[in-house]
C-alpha cells in the first residue's frame, strides 16, 4: 500500500496490528464456542491457556515484532501495561470470587453477583472507542481509504489463522465440538487489551490506536461469518 500510505504512517499502523495479533482472545471465545456448539470444558482450557500466554509471552512477542518493524518500546512500559490491564484485573477477579464465594456461596456468585457486571466491559470498551474516534475524526474523514487498507490485512489474518487451525483439526480427526472453538480462538483477538495497550503506549490520537480500533470494528462481523462457516461444515468432521 505504499502508493496510499507513507512509510512512517504505515509503521505506526503496523504497530497497532501487532498489538492485535499478539493478544490471544479470552472472553469472546465463550461466545463463539457457544454459537458453534463447542465443548465447554475444552473452551475453558483454551481460555486458561491464553491467559497464561498473555502473562508470559505477550511482552516478548510484542517487543520482538515491534523491534522488527523499527518501533522502539521500552520494556518497563510494556511490563506496566500488562500489569495494569491483565495482572491487576485477573488478581482482582480471583480475589473477588474467593471472597464472595466464601461468604455467599458459588451459586450466588455465578448467577447473581457476576450478572450485575455483565455490561460494564462493553460500556467501557464503547466509551474508549468513542473517545478514540472523537480524537481521530479528522483523520477518518480525510483518509477513509486508510481505514479500508488497515482492515484488509486484519481480515485476511483472521481468515488465514482460522483456516490453518480448522484444517489441522480436520487432519487430526478431532470432533467438530473441538475443531470449531479451536479455529475461533486462534482467529479471534483480545481487542480490549490491544486497544488499552495502544492507547497507553502511543496515545489516543496515534495511528496505532486507530488500527486497533479498526480491528475491533472488523472482528465481530468476520467472526460471525466464520461461525456460519464452521456450522455449515460440521459434516466434515466425525460425530461428536
Amino acid at each position: 500500500f505504499k502508493a496510499f500510505i507513507t512509510p512512517d504512517l504505515a509503521t505506526e499502523y503496523l504497530a497497532g496490528a501487532v498489538l492485535l495479533g499478539a493478544a490471544p482472545c479470552t472472553a469472546m471465545v465463550f461466545v463463539w464456542s457457544s454459537l458453534t456448539k463447542g465443548d465447554p470444558a475444552y473452551t475453558v482450557v483454551q481460555v486458561a491457556t491464553n491467559d497464561l500466554i498473555i502473562l508470559v509471552a505477550f511482552i516478548p512477542i510484542v517487543k520482538f515484532l515491534l523491534g522488527v518493524s523499527n518501533v522502539t518500546v521500552p520494556w518497563d512500559t510494556l511490563i506496566l501495561s500488562v500489569i495494569l490491564f491483565v495482572v491487576i484485573p485477573l488478581a482482582g477477579g480471583m480475589l473477588t470470587r474467593y471472597l464472595v464465594t466464601k461468604k455467599k456461596g458459588k451459586d450466588y456468585f455465578e448467577n447473581t453477583f457476576v450478572e450485575k457486571f455483565d455490561g460494564i466491559t462493553t460500556i467501557g470498551l464503547l466509551l474508549t472507542l468513542i473517545m478514540i474516534f472523537s480524537f481521530q475524526g479528522n483523520v477518518i474523514l480525510e483518509n477513509p481509504l486508510h481505514i479500508v487498507l488497515i482492515a484488509v490485512p486484519l481480515i485476511l489474518q483472521t481468515f488465514l489463522i482460522f483456516a490453518i487451525a480448522y484444517a489441522a483439526c480436520k487432519l487430526l480427526k478431532l470432533p467438530h465440538k473441538i475443531a470449531a472453538p479451536a479455529g475461533m480462538i486462534g482467529a479471534s483477538n483480545f481487542f480490549e487489551l490491544a486497544v488499552a495497550v495502544a492507547v497507553a503506549l502511543f496515545g489516543t490520537t496515534s495511528p496505532a490506536a486507530l488500527a486497533t480500533t479498526v480491528g475491533v470494528l472488523t472482528e465481530v462481523p468476520v467472526m460471525l461469518f466464520l461461525v456460519k462457516v464452521a456450522n455449515s461444515t460440521k459434516g466434515w468432521f466425525k460425530n461428536d
